[in-house]
């Protein structure tokens, strides 16, 4: 009989099997993404809203550059803005282990207060449930999250046409590596911290340009890698990255040659990739750079038509290979 694995919460190939094979059509569900734009029929309602939810397993609690808290605010924060969509409630729901630490409850809750105020959305209901001393490994958070988006906007990979350009708001890496570090002792030189932050007010600025902009996606689970595949998958053309554009700070490259890593396989919980048409590229790319959390933007590759769903990796040594779906699980429990 077949059994849940931890890869089948990697983001990877598992991950993208269980949720096409099995929940997507018990559920009549097309187009499975984080967040879902929704079409109200209701007088007085916005027309057009997102909603999403999500649940924080991570390991450890605390980690360089966050905590379960502050994460769990801005990946709900995340999965609506690359919808386009404008955040504005959150709920959130703790599963507590008995015995847990007062303490430490009180710095995630705390965390999670200034996440809301610094990404301008309000955490409005909740729910506790304390389960029995070694059944819940601290504390589990589940959060969900509701939106407005604006007219005009449509984030969907079936408008990626060939020659636009695809975008990444920074280095790759940071929140797997710093996860990972903290969970096994290690420490690297330099330091690696988290890139958990809330990307809705580089979104804002993005959509000034609606029109030119096609699909917008944090790579978390599954890293950079996995989700330029959903890309290239759903729409059928060919993602084109150039090796050497990727970026990638010294620290993450570091230990992921130290532990036999491919940092475009890494999570991410405050970086983004977007698709936009050619002409506007650069000034997208400079408008980004305005935001301390996108300080890094930089094209990294362009939409080809084929080969039909592939993504293809220019290496740094001149040659190419072919990038696929993260398979089985590098680092589980990171987000």
């Amino acid at each position: 009989m077949e059994k849940i694995l931890l890869g089948h919460g990697s983001g990877g190939r598992m991950m993208h099997e269980l949720v096409s094979g099995r929940f997507a059509p018990a559920f009549e569900i097309k187009g499975v993404a984080d967040a879902a734009v929704l079409e109200l029929a209701v007088d007085g309602a916005p027309p057009r809203i997102a909603l999403s939810t999500d649940s924080y397993v991570v390991s450890p609690l605390f980690f360089p550059g966050g905590n379960i808290g502050d994460l769990a605010v801005n990946g709900t924060v995340n999965d609506l803005a690359m919808v386009g969509a404008r955040p504005l409630y959150l709920t959130a729901g703790f599963i507590i282990e008995e015995g847990f630490s007062m303490a430490e409850l009180d710095l995630i809750i705390k965390s999670m207060a200034g996440a809301a105020r610094a990404a301008g959305v309000r955490i409005v209901a909740g729910d506790t449930k304390v389960v029995d001393r070694g059944k819940g490994d601290g504390v589990f958070i589940n959060t969900a999250g509701v939106g407005v988006v604006p007219p005009g906007v449509d984030m969907s990979t079936g408008r990626i046409s060939p020659g636009d350009r695809i975008i990444v708001s920074g280095s790759i890496g940071r929140h797997g590596v710093a996860v990972m570090g903290e969970r096994n002792g290690l420490s690297f030189e330099p330091p690696v911290l988290s890139d958990s932050a809330p990307l809705n007010t580089i979104t804002r600025t993005i959509l000034e340009r609606p029109e030119a902009v096609k699909v917008m996606r944090d790579p978390t689970r599954g890293g950079l890698a996995t989700t330029l595949k959903e890309f290239a998958v759903e729409s059928g053309l060919c993602m084109l990255i150039e090796e050497e554009s990727v970026p990638v700070e010294p620290g993450v490259a570091g230990a992921c040659d130290l532990l036999g890593l491919d940092p475009l396989y890494v999570a991410n919980e405050g970086t983004l990739l977007v698709v936009v048409a050619s002409d506007v590229s650069d000034y997208l790319v400079e408008k980004m750079r305005e935001h301390p959390a996108a300080a890094g933007a930089t094209v990294i590759g362009k939409v080809e038509k084929g080969p039909e769903g592939s993504v293809v990796l220019s290496t740094s040594i001149g040659g190419s290979r072919l990038v696929d779906y993260l398979q089985g699980d590098q680092l589980p429990r990171i987000c």
